[in-house]
């Protein structure tokens, strides 16, 4: 019988392999993207620590989004995320895409953070 592949199981296995590489540090914390079917979060974690620094995610009432899976909704999730890392004097980070292909959602957050004056 021909099985088929679990998507999210590849996902964190390509996850694993670039966490092992990467870490953030409270100088230059890691911008970590976890993206689900209805929703987006995005946190900067201070690894040596152990704590999250900032974060946002398309679950939040003030941003008042139609729809929260799409590249719209991304964008603004990455400028919320960025503003509330530039107020607290974090303007460099390492992005962490979460196994996840750099296309469509979380590309649109990167790019949005980016505009917004994280540097990456």
């Amino acid at each position: 019988m021909i099985t088929k592949l679990d998507k999210n199981a590849s996902r964190k296995k390509r996850h694993a392999r670039v966490r092992a590489k990467l870490s953030g540090t409270a100088a230059r914390p890691r911008l970590n993207v976890f993206r689900s079917n209805k929703h987006l979060y995005a946190q900067l974690i201070d690894d040596m620590s152990g704590t999250t620094l900032a974060s946002a995610s398309t679950m939040e009432k003030d941003l008042n989004l139609e729809s929260t899976s799409n590249v719209e909704a991304a964008k603004l999730v990455g400028e919320l995320v960025a503003k509330r890392a530039v107020e607290k004097g974090i303007t460099a980070v390492v992005f962490d895409r979460g196994g996840y292909l750099y296309h469509g959602r979380i590309q649109a957050l990167a790019d949005a953070a980016r505009e917004n004056g994280l540097q990456f």
